[in-house]
């Protein structure tokens, strides 16, 4: 977001066409990587596709996967809602697994995701440009309601939080990228029963 976005103003002259430069540059991208993947991306078939110049890219960005990562991160952020806070634990488990769900069903997302963090497990910037901008948000909602859960009284205090934030993430994952199986209404009411049993025993 501009400063003039931020401060309310509209945004006009040089400030829309940048902004239209990069909103070119974004679709650009995520073209290039479903069709592509990471590794055959370059700065310049990116440049070309959004028909601009490659120096309106690195004036952005230092490098491909500095690009990538940030522009990733802010699509995850732009569709992360709030975290859910009802009051009970399987309600916010309820609700944090549908938003999952809704973004990890995202057909141009399931069609990057494994070409980028095949490439991440041998380049260590993108790693953690992925971790910061697209892992980081979903482990501190999930953390969250865990936490919440235990300031109620719902889960044990010796609750083991990375394990159970593992449990909120990880099956679903697993479950619509690998192995591309329903996750529908009825699937997440059953997993959200089995992870609140689970975590009742992720104890130290």
């Amino acid at each position: 977001m501009t400063v003039e976005q931020k401060r309310g103003r509209p945004v006009t002259g040089g400030a829309v066409l940048r902004q239209r430069v990069t909103e070119a540059i974004t679709e650009a991208t995520f073209a290039e990587l479903a069709e592509a993947g990471y590794a055959r991306m370059s700065m310049e078939s990116v440049a070309r596709r959004a028909g601009v110049g490659k120096a309106a890219l690195y004036r952005r960005w230092p490098s491909k996967q500095a690009m990538v990562t940030e522009l990733i991160g802010s699509k995850v952020s732009d569709a992360l809602p709030p975290t859910p806070a009802t009051g009970a634990l399987r309600t916010d488990l309820r609700e944090l697994l549908a938003a999952f769900r809704d973004q990890l069903a995202d057909p141009l997302l399931a069609r990057i995701a494994a070409g980028l963090f095949a490439a991440a497990s041998h380049d260590g910037a993108l790693a953690q440009g992925l971790h910061t901008g697209v892992a980081a948000p979903r482990r501190a909602a999930a953390r969250t309601i865990l936490q919440n859960a235990i300031d109620r009284g719902e889960l044990p205090p010796e609750l083991d939080l990375a394990l159970g934030i593992d449990l909120l993430i990880a099956p679903l994952a697993f479950r619509v990228l690998v192995i591309q199986g329903s996750s529908d209404a009825e699937y997440l009411e059953t997993l959200a029963n089995a992870i609140e049993a689970a975590l009742r025993a992720a104890v130290h």
